[in-house]
């Protein structure tokens, strides 16, 4: 399973019945939207995306799209360990509303995902094999249940020559955030398509570049790190001193 996402959806009901109504997002409700959430940011129009990309956008890039009742806002920046913690403005503009936090990475196997009704929490998730269960805030949602049951138990093949070690959770987190993405945003980005699945590539949303104005851009980051001084390494002497010496 190769699945990221990091994005949020505000609604005026039911996501998947919303989602499956939608038709071209308007460009300038979209754009405003963006400046709602994003006050004081610098934004920019970039290139549009479909729904089954604009889940997981490039660094500094937010993918985002504003119908009736809906708004999608695709941003790496929502990626984070525990989304109780989610910034409040975001969580404010939900007053009304559903809000449904949708994170993965599939390289440590993270998953996150949160549910906010009316600006309230009532649902956390953030676990990984590494750190274990981040945040666990509210009752399972009926699509957990047979994961945290023991029903959907992992099923992971060690590397070769690795120590076959029980798998640190009782069920794999990338296989529940497909079944959280079907359940709370009607479309799943890799397994088994069912028949009423939304169709992630029949959906486009509008790019935007934004940048923090008290922040470095994702090019200003990586121009600074080629700025410094490569490293340097040193080894103890016989007596004590420091003596510096090529490499590792």
């Amino acid at each position: 399973m190769g699945a990221k996402t990091g994005f949020l959806v505000y609604a005026d009901g039911d996501v998947p019945r919303l989602l499956r109504e939608v038709g071209a997002a308007d460009l300038e409700q979209t754009d405003n939207m963006m400046r709602r959430l994003y006050p004081g940011w610098e934004i920019e129009e970039s290139e549009v995306s479909k729904l089954s990309g604009g889940v997981y956008p490039p660094e500094g890039t937010a993918y985002a799209a504003s119908w009736p009742g809906l708004e999608f806002i695709g941003d790496q920046r929502v990626m984070i360990d525990a989304p109780s913690e989610l910034p409040e403005h975001l969580v404010a503009a939900s007053a009304g509303r559903r809000l449904v936090l949708h994170a993965m990475h599939s390289v440590v196997d993270w998953l996150a995902f949160a549910v906010w009704e009316d600006g309230r929490l009532v649902r956390s998730v953030s676990l990984s094999p590494d750190s274990g269960i981040i945040e666990n805030i509210g009752e399972p949602l009926p699509f957990e249940l047979p994961y945290w049951s023991g029903d959907r138990p992992a099923d992971v093949i060690p590397w070769p020559d690795e120590d076959e070690e029980p798998y640190p959770l009782p069920f794999h987190p990338l296989e529940l955030g497909e079944d959280a993405l079907r359940a709370l945003c009607g479309f799943v980005l890799e397994g088994h398509l069912e028949s009423d699945d939304i169709d992630a590539d029949n959906i486009h949303l509008h790019g935007f570049r934004v940048r923090d104005p008290h922040g470095l851009d994702p090019a200003e980051q990586q121009a600074a790190m080629e700025a410094m001084s490569p490293p340097r390494f040193f080894t103890v002497s016989p007596d004590g001193s420091l003596i510096e010496r090529d490499g590792l």
